[in-house]
């Protein structure tokens, strides 16, 4: 069924990728300080990320997160040039903002704290924000920095202690799914064993960073629908939780059917990184999913209720006349 969507509050028409790096050039007279200040202070740390953790699997959702963000910055800067109008005016309240940035950007660089120094990099963004064009672009753009820390990573501390419970689950679920299907299989905490092979449920197959990066994309998902319905929202988000476990669950059974069948090395190789684009895929099919089903019920109680599209009298009425019973 499609998808019908209704964009009450519709943004300004999207600007061509020809007209941003015309408006980059012109503004490179006034920016060229704060362009290279940026480069100075986050360079190093970005230099860090694409060839340290944005390449691992726990954090390698960072550069999808992070590039996502800034194409909705871009798709929204019209929207911020007619909140700002032809003369914008920063804010003061920049300076504290981005003395906190630098003091995160220094803590996290000079003691390895990664969480601070990635934190660093939208807090000074978001200073930049404040300081050039005030608090109304900065009201405008908060989805696109609020998305920005999903790129922030937890105190590992947190992470194991959640992560654990959740890798129980899923291999508890693989394993219960594969022996209803009569397949040779049995578990010993999260290490499954089928036939000669042996399986340990990693981190990054169910764990709370897999599920905070699915969580993100689903929220992406809503921003870009813009559903008028609270509930249908609000429901949807709630729901990405047991979407991502499904699709743990999906991923972790496809690496162990393709071990089962095409041997360990298969399962570690390629298909392994293959199985991870399973995951995100199952996960985008689920969300769809259950987001049109949500429609279909909102439509349909609406229909019942004599809601929006129904003429709102009674069934069989015709318009303007009064319904007479049958004799």
């Amino acid at each position: 069924m499609a998808t019908a969507v209704r964009n009450d509050a519709a943004p300004a028409a999207p600007h061509d990728l020809a007209g941003t790096f015309g408006a980059l050039r012109a503004s490179l007279p006034e920016w060229w300080p704060v362009y290279l200040g940026l480069a100075i202070l986050l360079g190093p740390t970005f230099y860090d990320l694409f060839t340290g953790a944005w390449i691992g699997e726990e954090q390698g959702h960072g550069p999808i997160i992070f590039f996502l963000a800034l194409w909705l910055i871009w798709r929204k800067w019209p929207e911020v040039t007619a909140a700002i109008g032809p003369a914008p005016s920063g804010s003061w309240s920049g300076w504290p903002v981005l003395a906190l940035g630098l003091m995160f950007h220094l803590l996290g660089r000079s003691q390895k704290i990664l969480m601070f120094e990635v934190a660093s990099i939208v807090v000074v963004m978001a200073a930049v924000i404040l300081l050039k064009f005030g608090t109304r672009a900065l009201r405008v753009l908060w989805f696109p920095f609020f998305f920005m820390l999903f790129l922030v990573p937890l105190p590992s501390e947190l992470v194991a202690a959640v992560t654990m419970p959740m890798k129980m689950a899923v291999s508890w679920a693989v394993e219960h799914i594969l022996f209803a299907l009569n397949y040779p299989i049995s578990r010993s905490g999260v290490v499954l064993q089928i036939g000669q092979y042996q399986l340990l449920v990693a981190d990054a197959c169910a764990g709370l960073q897999t599920l905070l990066t699915l969580e993100a994309l689903g929220l992406f998902y809503l921003n870009l629908m813009r559903h008028p319905s609270a509930f249908r929202n609000i429901t949807l988000a709630l729901l990405i939780i047991p979407i991502s476990f499904s699709a743990n669950v999906i991923r972790v059974i496809t690496l162990t059917l393709i071990t089962y069948y095409f041997g360990d090395a298969a399962g570690q190789g390629f298909l392994h990184g293959f199985a991870g684009m399973v995951l995100f895929v199952t996960a985008l099919v689920l969300i769809l999913a259950v987001d049109n089903g949500l429609q279909w019920w909102i439509k349909r109680r609406e229909t019942d209720r004599g809601g929006p599209g129904t003429g709102g009298g009674r069934r069989g009425a015709p318009a303007g006349g009064t319904l007479k019973e049958a004799t």
